[in-house]
């Protein structure tokens, strides 16, 4: 007779405590990445205050590319190595030919540029800005999975733009204050155009509606974006004197966090 638990029963627990060795050793791997890309977002005041901003984007480019890389460690246990390639190569490469655009165009983010701080760059566009999509888009699916109830769907693509745009509610007043891109005129939120939102959300619906992600492990993933919520609502308000973005980071990421929890708990 199985004994049974919410559910669970002791079969599955002693199923999941027994992993074959490639598991275990991708759950080190993975482990350790967070623990590496934790150490890398921490230490970015620090090398400020020891090296200056120069040494910072070192350290925000070393930051980006153990997130990718934990994020496609976590896809690839989904998905496998091939799905996953083939979704990271569509993402970055959309990300990119939005970016690629809307600095030659304005559209559909507003007019604005980068400045030759973060290298390397194609068209104009530093090749760190797609990997920045790549590391966030699955995380915000995940979220959007706890909000929709369901993989894909219109609810489901919606709030998944909604989940990256609200990343950038930190991201580009902290970008802009360091001097990666600069805007040609400057919006109403902390200098950011409100068009830039709009065109956060459009570029991260297409993505998601040409990838039609499904069945992710949705745990690391929201544990990925609710780290990413603490760090820089911490890291804005103390360290880099943002302290309005920090607080509208802070409700808006925070607030999907929130009502995907109360939906989830309210189903169960």
């Amino acid at each position: 007779m199985t004994l049974k638990l919410p559910f669970l029963d002791i079969q599955t627990l002693l199923a999941r405590r027994r992993l074959s060795p490639p598991a275990q050793s991708k759950s080190r791997l993975q482990a350790w990445l967070l623990a590496a890309w934790l150490a890398a977002m921490i230490a970015l005041p620090i090398t400020k205050f020891i090296w200056g901003q120069a040494a910072v984007t070192w350290n925000l480019s070393a930051a980006v590319v153990v997130q990718v890389s934990l994020v496609l460690v976590i896809l690839q246990r989904a998905w496998g190595w091939r799905r996953t390639g083939q979704a990271a190569i569509t993402v970055a490469a959309l990300g990119w030919l939005a970016e690629a655009t809307g600095t030659a165009t304005g559209l559909p983010f507003g007019v604005y540029e980068y400045t030759g701080r973060l290298q390397p760059q194609v068209a104009h566009v530093p090749l760190l800005i797609p990997l920045a999509w790549l590391m966030m888009l699955p995380p915000a699916w995940a979220v959007a999975y706890g909000l929709a109830g369901r993989w894909g769907g219109l609810k489901f693509i919606a709030w998944s733009g909604l989940a990256l745009t609200a990343w950038d509610l930190f991201l580009d007043p902290q970008m802009v204050a360091w001097g990666f891109w600069e805007w040609a005129e400057p919006g109403g939120y902390f200098g950011i155009p409100w068009l830039n939102f709009g065109g956060w959300w459009l570029t991260a619906v297409l993505i998601t509606a040409l990838i039609r992600p499904r069945n992710l492990p949705t745990r690391p993933l929201v544990l990925i974006y609710s780290l990413t919520w603490l760090l820089e609502t911490g890291g804005l308000f103390f360290f880099w004197g943002l302290a309005g973005p920090a607080i509208a980071g802070f409700l808006g990421m925070g607030g999907l966090l929130w009502l995907a929890w109360f939906r989830r708990h309210g189903r169960a």
